[in-house]
């Protein structure tokens, strides 16, 4: 079974993102390219385990982080599972595979005066870049949206005077998002200087360079960076960085946890759960500072 009809039923059955199918097929012919190399084959489909551990050796060698590794083996794991909903092959090698270890990085978030630093730059700048660069940053913190998601918007998605946002997440499911009312007004001045782009190319994107074309996903970060490190001090500062913050607050501020978890477009509480471990901080603060034995 080639590797074709695996991509398209990535695609259209399990409506995967065509990034993430990109990814997989990506991490699979780099196997492909191993196995080729250290054994003369170009069938994957009659490797065995211990030549896929062989592999696994050679990319720790290469010092490749195991998170990396696990997101490899993954990706060989879904072809071999789909190898055998195919009946192309009896048994699956990576069937008892255990994943390798990996710590878990604290991500810190930014914290509301740092967000609000950033957006103080933008009171005296009035060019397109900086009007598009402050939305993005709002939408970000407001909304709590992924860079992809971001990337994807359109025109369309905005609808102004309902104060929502559509937003098309993983696996093709989509989420409507509430706009505050600042957000709103940030949004008509950047239509506005949008409207006025000498060239407009693709005229369907929110977000455009000044060129007329839609940003992509290295420019969203360089803003979010580049922004971000006149604020603060810490070491990761990314879109994903402000998707923290944004839940991290609300948590903060008593957000029920499951109203959260459908803001951030998560399938399972799980995921959610992991942006607590700053809200518990908090309460232990607000908990010291006014349980009556806390000074005894």
């Amino acid at each position: 079974m080639s590797i074709k009809s695996f991509s398209d039923y990535l695609l259209l059955e399990k409506n995967y993102s065509a990034l993430t199918v990109k990814a997989y097929i990506n991490d699979i012919n780099a196997f492909a390219e191993f196995v080729r190399g250290e054994y003369e084959t170009d069938s994957i489909s009659t490797i065995n385990y211990q030549q896929i551990r062989s592999w696994i050796v050679t990319l720790v060698e290469a010092g490749i982080t195991n998170r990396s590794i696990n997101r490899k083996v993954s990706a060989l794991n879904s072809y071999y599972k789909f190898l055998l909903k195919t009946e192309t092959i009896q048994i699956n090698p990576l069937a008892k595979h255990k994943a390798l270890k990996t710590s878990k990085k604290v991500q810190i978030p930014f914290s509301e005066s740092e967000v609000n630093q950033v957006l103080n730059y933008f009171k005296t700048e009035s060019d397109y870049e900086a009007l598009r660069d402050k939305f993005i940053i709002e939408l970000f913190y407001s909304t709590g949206i992924r860079r992809i998601e971001l990337v994807q918007l359109n025109l369309a998605s905005l609808d102004l005077p309902n104060k929502t946002l559509k937003v098309l997440g993983k696996r093709n499911k989509e989420r409507i998002l509430p706009l505050l009312n600042s957000v709103v007004e940030t949004a008509k001045v950047y239509l506005k200087a949008r409207s006025e782009l000498q060239i407009i190319k693709d005229v369907d994107k929110l977000f455009l360079t000044k060129k007329g074309v839609k940003i992509y996903e290295t420019l969203v970060y360089r803003i979010i960076n580049d922004y971000f490190s006149k604020a603060s001090t810490k070491v990761k500062k990314s879109p994903h960085i402000l998707r923290h913050s944004f839940a991290t607050h609300l948590l903060n501020q008593g957000a029920n946890l499951n109203a959260v978890k459908e803001l951030l477009g998560h399938s399972s509480l799980a995921a959610t759960q992991v942006y607590t471990h700053n809200s518990i901080a908090e309460l232990k603060k607000v908990h010291i500072k006014a349980h009556p034995r806390s000074k005894k």
